[in-house]
């Protein structure tokens, strides 16, 4: 197995629809799906939908983290769960089917507590010598210390397996405090490790050099949302735009995009192919509804045009 994701903070997602939301009564919504969602498990999931196989580890507690763990086996992932004592939460979203309107309810996570984040970090320091690339992918929980990723890619490092980070606030940058091989931010997370509040696309190359040149990260591969992504190295930046798709939910777009990029990079790829690949993944996933990610004919489709330009 040459990939694995890792997942702190993992959540069942659940989406419904109802024709108009309104207060104070009482609403009737379509029967709901579910799905196992967090970062890294929908990043294993986005590889397995586009034909790869990698292990998804991944800390889960109670009855929501025992739905988790048999949704993954329906979609036979490969799994390692950790168990924790809290119950693992779950998210919610309502489609608003008079409107087109899409809310989202993200709940506050459950603590891994101290033992649940030791399990983690060992289930890393005993990965298998033949792993060759490790995605740690979202939120972390909140008795996480803020360095946690950090900490996981050092431990990747020593093990020389390629780390890619994709995360938020106060833990990307810890993370970036450590150096990582890659990291996947969007504009509003380049602006939190350049420590403004907002950039413009402007300056955006001029900060991702920079970022790399401090030797916060290898690779950037910044995400600008429909207008694809910036890959940044060292020594060039390009960009890979993607054509104009009529966007249904963008849940799972960044995750699925992580996923063929890491899938593609691990199969030989050049970095620039892999990128396109990525992007393929993440604009296949906005014409997807609800919490549903990428589907595989949409991605070879939209990388077929991609490798035309």
């Amino acid at each position: 197995m040459k990939i694995v994701s890792l997942t702190l903070n993992p959540a069942l997602d659940k989406s419904t629809s109802i024709d108009r939301l309104q207060a104070q009564k009482k609403l009737r919504c379509k029967e709901p799906v579910y799905h196992p969602g967090g970062g890294g498990i929908n990043v294993s999931r986005a590889i397995k939908i586009l034909g790869g196989e990698s292990l998804a580890i991944y800390a889960g507690g109670g009855p929501v983290g025992d739905k988790i763990e048999e949704l993954l086996k329906k979609e036979e992932v490969n799994q390692q769960r950790v168990n924790v004592k809290e119950n693992t939460r779950e998210n919610l979203m309502v489609v608003e089917n008079l409107t087109g309107n899409h809310f989202r309810f993200g709940m506050p996570g459950a603590n891994a507590g101290q033992e649940g984040l030791q399990k983690c970090l060992d289930a890393i320091k005993n990965l298998p010598d033949d792993v060759k690339y490790l995605v740690a992918s979202g939120s972390l929980p909140p008795d996480a210390p803020d360095d946690f990723y950090g900490t996981i890619a050092e431990i990747a490092k020593s093990k020389n397996i390629k780390c890619i980070i994709d995360t938020s606030g106060k833990a990307l940058v810890k993370a970036s405090e450590m150096g990582v091989c890659i990291m996947k931010p969007n504009l509003g997370e380049l602006s939190t490790l350049a420590e403004k509040k907002e950039i413009s696309g402007l300056e955006q190359e001029k900060i991702a050099k920079k970022i790399i040149n401090e030797g916060k990260a290898d690779i950037l591969i910044v995400s600008l949302g429909a207008r694809g992504a910036m890959l940044v190295t060292k020594d060039s930046i390009e960009y890979v735009v993607p054509p104009t798709v009529k966007q249904d939910s963008t849940v799972g777009a960044g995750d699925s995009m992580v996923g063929a990029l890491v899938l593609s990079l691990s199969r030989g790829d050049s970095l620039l192919d892999a990128v396109r690949w990525g992007v393929a993944a993440g604009t296949a996933a906005t014409i997807t509804p609800a919490t549903e990610l990428c589907r595989k004919k949409d991605v070879e489709k939209i990388y077929n045009w991609l490798s035309k330009k």
